[in-house]
């Protein structure tokens, strides 16, 4: 009984970790208490492929301390080359009634977020991501100084999905 329950728990491992066969890239980095206006999240990646599209997310993880119903980001990709492109970003945070979206049973609350779809990495080399927030409170041109309740930042690369 105890080499069959045994066996059972390694089957189940297996099928958690091989359920996620599209990642390429998903790392992320903590927010210590606050997330300063100035502070930049930056990921450095090294495509594995560049003839394939690829998928990209921005994750954020969040608990009930974040006080809004939207986000907004700047996220910047540095090409090899030099090129840069910025993107000023909008997500929803939570539902009409203030629920939050996002995976999780606890208080901590995880969002995958759009950031670009089949993107190819043409250039060869390193290319870099760099995200900040850019919140503004209504009537207050200067911005959250200081943006609570935002613990992690991610970034993500899965292939695309063809359709058939």
């Amino acid at each position: 009984m105890q080499n069959k329950l045994s066996w059972f728990f390694v089957i189940l491992l297996f099928g958690f970790t091989s359920c996620d066969s599209n990642r390429v890239f998903d790392a992320y980095k903590s927010v210590p208490n606050k997330w300063h206006k100035d502070s930049i999240i930056e990921f450095n990646i090294t495509p594995p492929d560049s003839i394939l599209p690829y998928d990209l997310f921005v994750n954020i993880r969040n608990t009930s301390d974040y006080k809004y119903s939207n986000l907004f980001l700047i996220v910047e990709m540095n090409f090899p080359n030099g090129k840069v492109v910025n993107d000023t970003l909008e997500y929803l945070m939570t539902k009409p009634n203030g629920a939050f979206l996002g995976t999780g049973f606890s208080d901590v609350k995880e969002n995958k977020l759009w950031y670009k779809e089949g993107m190819i990495f043409s250039e060869t080399g390193d290319y870099k991501v760099k995200i900040q927030h850019a919140m503004r409170e209504n009537g207050n041109i200067k911005g959250v100084e200081n943006l609570e309740g935002i613990t992690d930042i991610g970034f993500r690369i899965e292939q695309t999905q063809s359709i058939n």
